[in-house]
């Protein structure tokens, strides 16, 4: 289904490609920054440029925040510096953190060039927190107030700083060594008399983040808490920035999109997938599928070394495939349940005897029903053959409870080894249940039948 699109896309460009760049300005001037961003983006090089200059000085940063990193480039090498500077210094510092991270070294130097030097010097701090760090994602334009501060003065300096900064609802308090001391709410400035003092009315148990803490951490704790912005000390607990929610649904998205490639046994990639050409893409996908493949004759040699039992009996081949299938489907059901709770926080290694109790109860509920309705289904289907059916439904049901205690197992102990639970998903679960499920089949046709 073809997107829509909330602005005339094709108006829009019937003004550019004829020149009415007067009517495109007051035609975009209406439009909302992302819109025209996602219109430069579908234009051509030479036309995005044109497009993008046009836009009023206030507007065209915002625009340039939101457009992708190809286009950012493009942009850059076609204005002059003092347009570019005009550019770096209306930008929120994370943002432009953002966009130099993706930037080819040549046009990051000549971004920083461009800038003042107290941006120059806030950027390259920014720029030297460790990746994945909160510090990374943090903006350092918020409103501090002193708790000295009469209500009527800290409105007044919200009034003079607020139009710089991001999020102004959520006010923070500092000495003069800037060391957090309390919050305090726009509402309850405005609901509070012009004398009351700052230091009566701020909350003083303050919950923070370090620059340094992992910045999933910090989503899971502004969730947790209900939070649009979180402020972010250093060791001394002096304030230096603010976490904001739209940095959080930035993360969040980043994440979940690292975390479903993983799981879905490839190389997380940061680039989106049209824009990934077709090398990178197979670079990819083919470690973790060799991987798979060279696991996967395991299951090969489990069938050549129970070779015997099939001459005997032919007919327990033909019900291999469902019962590894189910196999890996339990297991499969038990690591991503596993995998999502502990994305969200909901579980933590210190669950892990919970886990296992639990995934043992609900595997035994699941591996008798199914095992009843396949015994019903085999004893109908091969009249006579009661005995082949009891076999397979007591390895139907042994398979099950194996899948879904190592499906519910494997993420938890990844997360003690420090690796990402991702990695212990459907394809790799599926993996070493083929294996163990055939374990299992064998061993108890072996000793149920007398092989």
């Amino acid at each position: 289904m073809e997107r829509e699109f909330e602005y005339d896309f094709e108006r829009l460009l019937e003004l550019l490609e004829s020149r009415n760049y007067r009517e495109l300005k007051a035609a975009l001037a209406d439009e909302n920054e992302v819109d025209i961003a996602d219109f430069i983006e579908r234009l051509p090089q030479e036309k995005a440029t044109v497009c993008f200059r046009t836009l009023p000085k206030e507007l065209g940063a915002e625009v340039f925040s939101n457009l992708p990193t190809e286009t950012q480039q493009v942009i850059i090498g076609s204005i002059t510096d003092n347009e570019l500077t005009e550019i770096v210094e209306d930008l929120f510092v994370d943002d432009a953190v953002d966009m130099l991270e993706e930037l080819p070294a040549n046009v990051v130097k000549r971004v920083l060039k461009n800038a003042k030097p107290e941006t120059r010097q806030l950027i390259n701090q920014f720029l030297n927190y460790p990746e994945n760090s909160v510090g990374s994602i943090m903006t350092a334009e918020f409103i501090d107030l002193r708790k000295t501060m009469t209500v009527s003065d800290a409105i007044k300096r919200i009034r003079r700083t607020g139009e710089d900064c991001e999020s102004i609802y959520t006010c923070y308090v500092m000495d003069n060594s800037r060391c957090l001391e309390g919050v305090v709410t726009v509402r309850e400035l405005l609901l509070a008399s012009d004398d009351d003092i700052i230091g009566s009315l701020m909350e003083p148990d303050v919950i923070t983040a370090l620059t340094t803490d992992d910045r999933e951490e910090a989503v899971q704790r502004m969730m947790k808490y209900d939070f649009i912005t979180m402020p972010v000390v250093d060791h001394e607990n002096r304030l230096v920035g603010i976490v904001t929610v739209d940095d959080v649904m930035d993360v969040m998205e980043e994440e979940a999109t690292e975390d479903f490639e993983k799981m879905a046994a490839m190389a997380p990639s940061e680039k989106p997938y049209l824009k990934t050409n077709v090398f990178a893409l197979a670079k990819n996908r083919i470690v973790w599928l060799l991987v798979l493949m060279i696991s996967g004759m395991i299951t090969g040699g489990i069938l050549g070394r129970y070779e015997a039992a099939f001459a005997i009996m032919p007919m327990l081949v033909t019900f291999i495939p469902m019962l590894t299938d189910t196999g890996g489907n339990a297991g499969s059901q038990s690591s991503t349940l596993i995998i999502r709770g502990m994305a969200i926080g909901d579980i933590t290694p210190k669950d892990f005897f919970k886990v296992l109790w639990k995934e043992l109860r609900v595997s035994l509920l699941v591996g008798v029903v199914l095992s009843l309705v396949n015994f019903v289904r085999l004893v109908i289907t091969y009249p006579g053959n009661e005995m082949i059916a009891f076999t397979v439904a007591i390895a139907l049901l042994a398979t099950v409870v194996m899948a879904k205690t190592i499906g519910g197992v494997l993420p938890m102990a990844a997360k003690l080894l420090h690796a990402d639970p991702a990695i212990m998903a459907a394809p790799l679960i599926t993996t070493i249940v083929d294996a163990f499920s055939l374990i299992i089949y064998f061993n108890v046709a072996q000793a149920l039948l007398h092989l």
